[in-house]
């Protein structure tokens, strides 16, 4: 059972109110700033628009039955995302797969755009993929949202409910991380101009 109404776009005006006012106008803005980022990542992990909006959707769900205890954690962000990322968890190993980034037609975009330049990868990107997979939960996280779905640091930061510090240290490990795996050079001070 959804406890987040479901307000079908033909609504008329008094059944949307009623829906908005069954939770705190802090949700819907929750809702609102987050709904497209959620779904773009667990979208890039399931490789599915339709399953990815139906996890995320549930997640929101989730989130809204337990909003008033999530506004008292000290950081209520990193907590949401924590519940995202453990739900894609979920899905993938109940479905006996691993996350299908590798496959997505964004990631391919961003290893011929980006990270060839900056990597010299090989020409299938394959090596990039592998590399990329076993980076840390965060840096990983820090890589794809920023570098694949185009997140300036500052939104990586909002998005994942850690420091602006935190992004930036994250995206140089795992780029150090990255070119060490690779076997090119890496250029720290590149990093730096990236904010």
């Amino acid at each position: 059972m959804s406890l987040v109404p479901d307000v079908p776009p033909g609504a008329d005006q008094a059944v949307r109110e009623l829906a908005h006012r069954w939770l705190p106008t802090a949700f819907w803005a929750f809702h609102e700033q987050n709904y497209r980022i959620y779904k773009g990542y667990a979208e890039l992990q399931l490789g599915d628009a339709g399953a990815a909006g139906k996890l995320v959707h549930q997640v929101m769900n989730d989130l809204a039955i337990s909003w008033h205890e999530l506004m008292r954690e000290e950081a209520p962000e990193a907590t949401a995302w924590a519940v995202l990322r453990l739900a894609i968890a979920q899905r993938l190993k109940a479905e006996g797969r691993r996350p299908a980034l590798p496959e997505t037609a964004a990631f391919r975009r961003v290893v011929l755009e980006v990270f060839r330049d900056r990597f010299a990868v090989l020409e299938s990107g394959l090596g990039l993929y592998a590399a990329i997979a076993r980076l840390p939960e965060r840096q990983y996280d820090v890589i794809v949202l920023q570098y694949v779905l185009g997140h300036t640091p500052r939104q990586v930061a909002d998005i994942m409910g850690i420091a602006l510090p935190t992004v930036r240290s994250h995206r140089k490990v795992a780029r150090l991380k990255l070119a060490n795996d690779l076997g090119v050079s890496f250029d720290a001070d590149h990093d730096d101009k990236e904010d």
